[in-house]
């Protein structure tokens, strides 16, 4: 049979090219051992009890299965209403599947798990059997009055952090017109049903605890959806120029997030051009970019489960104005006073206070020419100056505003942010850098310091052709 031209060059486009998966399961990630290593901590904090997790449900629609982060971070399985029981006094993890779907395998996902032998080779987990017998070892978790933990959070997926489904779940909840409540809760309801003799605790803390500090292998799948962040926004540097609309900036950092192999985004895209600066969490992305713009570009990707976070600004025509230079230089040598003060094992509130003194030395011995810049300065310090927070920015891993709470020091696999703004309100103009940072025995790395921060590197890049134009 003949093919015409276009389906022949299709063909050896997928010959060539092998087709990436979007959604990773465990052992695309990490072996085993991680998995089953993570349980034991659990089942170190948990003693004679069990922890109990049900995983996320089927896509609602013709959409890819994201595992939900506390499930995955325990499991590394990607299945459809999976439940998982970690056993403190055994030692040992039951897996509980639905069974052999052989229709659905063949017209939507392939090769799945599905109970037995097999499926507790692949994950390590000591086994795997089917999910109908899930209500009849609970009750017998009941009888003998173990003590229950299960996380009582709102399930994430990607595109958010634990506060956003939970603030979306008592709104649902609250609503007259609604009143349902989140899943978690009913499975809480059901497990008291089911097994009423024991007490029923809140898993998250735990969990929260060890995710805080990130194992190496966690680390490098981060170093590596930090590198994807990058390469990302160096497209959008080199692609940006006047007339250009903010989501085309967007296109170019989503077409280098799929290249590489990501899940999706972290969050929404937060792309600013002009005033649209002021504001920090901006995501209209429909504003065209003009003669004399400042870009701020925050976006990056969800990729096997983990997060980054990283902005920068750059011109929107690939040139700094003077004015546009003193504005964002005095910003910069600010930032990098508090980045080159992080120390670890120490307080961030006692981090802050080297920081300031820092600061106003540099405040001391720059060259200002326009007072609004140097009062947007001094205010940017002031608010450092008279803070009590111990804390620096906020935490990255499985979600970009990651769980664990403020520390009273900062520890080696800690990762975080920092992300001061400094605004000129009645310009409506803000400004924001921000770092991924690794905290290490001997103090930290700056994951993202690939994309260039200083004005002359910036606008060497943006001298470099964009995608828009490498494309016919």
């Amino acid at each position: 049979m003949r093919l015409a031209p276009l389906v022949t060059l299709a063909l050896l486009v997928l010959l060539a090219f092998p087709s990436a998966q979007p959604v990773f399961t465990g052992a695309d990630i990490f072996p085993p051992d991680e998995f089953t290593s993570r349980r034991a901590k659990v089942m170190d904090a948990i003693g004679d009890g069990v922890a109990i997790l049900q995983g996320t449900t089927e896509r609602p629609g013709e959409q890819p299965l994201r595992q939900s982060n506390q499930f995955f971070y325990l499991t590394g399985v990607v299945e459809p209403r999976a439940i998982a029981a970690i056993d403190g006094r055994t030692r040992k993890t039951t897996l509980f599947l639905q069974p052999l779907n052989e229709r659905r395998e063949r017209l939507m996902f392939g090769p799945g798990l599905h109970p037995g032998d097999e499926a507790a080779r692949s994950t390590g987990i000591d086994a795997v059997v089917a999910r109908d017998e899930f209500a009849p070892i609970l009750a017998v978790f009941g009888r003998d009055r173990r003590g229950l933990y299960t996380p009582f959070r709102p399930e994430v997926l990607g595109e958010a952090s634990s506060g956003d489904p939970a603030a979306l779940a008592r709104a649902t909840r609250d609503d007259p017109w609604d009143g349902r409540v989140s899943r978690e809760e009913a499975f809480i309801a059901n497990i008291k049903r089911a097994a009423p003799e024991s007490e029923v605790k809140d898993l998250d803390p735990i969990l929260d605890i060890m995710r805080a500090i990130k194992s190496p292998r966690e680390i490098a799948v981060i170093r590596e959806a930090t590198r994807i962040t990058g390469l990302a926004i160096l497209e959008a540097m080199r692609d940006a120029r006047p007339g250009m609309y903010e989501y085309e900036l967007q296109a170019d950092a989503e077409f280098v997030f799929k290249k590489h192999g990501a899940y999706g985004p972290s969050y929404f895209a937060l792309i600013a051009t002009g005033t649209n600066s002021l504001y920090s969490h901006y995501h209209r992305n429909t504003a065209k970019l003009a003669n004399g713009d400042l870009v701020q570009f925050d976006y990056a990707p969800d990729y096997k489960y983990y997060q980054s976070d990283v902005t920068r600004v750059f011109p929107a025509n690939g040139r700094f104005t003077p004015r546009q230079r003193e504005l964002y230089t005095i910003y910069l040598r600010l930032y990098q006073a508090l980045m080159t003060s992080i120390t670890v094992r120490t307080a961030p509130r006692e981090i802050v206070k080297s920081a300031v003194r820092r600061m106003d030395a540099i405040l001391a011995d720059y060259r200002f020419t326009d007072a609004r810049i140097k009062a947007a300065a001094t205010a940017f310090v002031e608010r450092y100056r008279t803070s009590n927070a111990n804390t620096l920015g906020h935490w990255v891993g499985m979600e970009v505003h990651d769980v664990g709470g403020p520390a009273p020091t900062l520890e080696p696999g800690m990762m975080f942010t920092i992300e001061p703004a400094m605004q000129i309100p009645e310009e409506h103009l803000g400004i924001r850098l921000e770092d991924m940072i690794l905290v290490t025995e001997s103090g930290y790395e700056n994951l993202s310091a690939l994309v260039p921060v200083e004005i002359e590197e910036i606008e060497r890049v943006m001298r470099e052709p964009g995608l828009s134009k490498k494309r016919p």
